[in-house]
């Protein structure tokens, strides 16, 4: 395998041709704008739900169920007439691949990101808080949100995102919703606050936030991990979720202590009067000139970065950047470095697409040539670690 990794980066020239990662939900509705094939949405079987999500850059794996294969959520690279795991791509180039600074810190790849693409909004959730996720052994997960037009034809049913909870609400009435999490729907987004998302825009989420998120194709950087607390037990156009959703990722001991599982919320956070101000989003040009334009779409945090690139029809550039990252093309056609680079269409389950890259740390601070041959522009969203240089908020 060595060899053929090597192989595959060297001719490459340090930028890999990723494989589709499609993530099956059982507890909610798909919006059904990933690209994927109208028949293929539900192809893994009615049990495992269906497609929401596509996964790009992942070391680690979705957790969706008992009846997930192994490598569910692995990102692979392709390689001729094959493929090979992304993560085995990370372990064996090490710093030629993902950095220095990276290499040394993570001794991986600790990022990825993904659209997810939900009928209708997510339950009221968190990600667990470093102190609580140490606990049993997991990462944290710092997340945030940009809506690409080109993903975003239709809005669906719910394009609003809830956060945390009105400032006026109390912790009383929070438990009480929480005590019926068994027995009755606990409604918990009444008690909270929702924004209108706009398209172009986006918002960072520190662990510990409560959110519920729109109904808008989402691109969704964030640190690699799958830690999840649902709080809210029932959305329209969903499943029952069960308690065990709620005290996810928690000591066994913990599981029935309501106390406990509320202090997994970041309180200044959810009630944080101003969160709009200190959590949204809106582009930062980065470079504007007659041939492209690159804009942070993530930036003001201590985990993630990402970049939204629009090169002009019919021109060829050399982008620069200061970190290794992922990459995903929504519009245009042309060349990527080396490698053949489309935005499909439809894509059916299963096939081989040229619009997801990984770019080495050395190959992105050398630039990427890129050739638009399409009428329209070039459109990319890129990933990156934090090492990316983006700006303060």
């Amino acid at each position: 395998m060595s060899t053929a990794i090597e192989k595959v980066f060297e001719e490459g020239k340090g930028v890999l041709l990723m494989t589709p990662t499609w993530i099956p939900r059982p507890l909610l509705a798909p919006g059904k704008r990933l690209r994927l094939h109208p028949d293929d949405y539900r192809c893994l079987g009615l049990k495992r739900g269906a497609i929401c999500e596509r996964w790009f850059s992942a070391t680690k794996n979705a957790e969706t169920g008992p009846d997930a294969p192994e490598d569910e959520g692995l990102s692979y690279v392709k390689t001729g007439e094959g493929r090979i795991l992304f993560r085995d791509f990370v372990e064996e180039l090490g710093e030629r691949l993902v950095g220095k600074e990276i290499w040394e810190k993570y001794r991986g790849w600790p990022m990825f990101s993904k659209f997810y693409d939900y009928k209708c909004e997510s339950f009221h959730h968190l990600h667990h808080m470093e102190k609580d996720a140490e606990l049993v052994g997991v990462p944290s997960k710092p997340e945030a949100y940009y809506f690409p037009v080109e993903m975003n034809l239709s809005h669906d049913a719910a394009p609003v995102t809830y956060f945390g909870f009105d400032p006026s609400v109390t912790k009383e009435e929070i438990m009480e919703r929480l005590e019926k999490f068994e027995t009755k729907e606990n409604n918990l987004t009444e008690l909270s606050r929702g924004f209108r998302l706009e398209l172009g825009t986006g918002w960072y989420t520190k662990p510990g936030v409560l959110h519920a998120c729109g109904s808008l194709c989402t691109y969704e950087p964030q640190w690699m991990s799958e830690s999840c607390s649902l709080w809210e037990n029932y959305t329209p156009g969903s499943r029952i979720a069960p308690y065990e959703e709620f005290a996810s990722k928690v000591p066994e001991e913990k599981k029935q202590d309501l106390e406990y599982l509320y202090g997994l919320m970041d309180e200044e956070a959810n009630f944080d009067k101003d969160y709009r101000k200190h959590y949204f989003r809106r582009p930062i040009v980065e470079t504007e000139n007659g041939q492209y334009t690159q804009k942070w779409i993530t930036y003001g945090n201590p985990y993630i970065g990402a970049k939204e690139l629009r090169v002009r029809p019919g021109q060829t550039v050399t982008v620069k950047d200061k970190a290794a990252y992922g990459c995903i093309l929504l519009q245009g056609y042309g060349k990527f470095g080396i490698h053949r680079a489309e935005a499909p269409v439809v894509i059916r389950y299963g096939e081989q697409t040229y619009d997801e890259f990984f770019v080495s740390e050395d190959a992105a601070k050398a630039g990427i040539v890129i050739e638009n041959h399409s009428g329209q522009e070039w459109v990319m969203l890129k990933h990156f670690c934090h090492n990316c240089g983006m700006p303060e908020v």
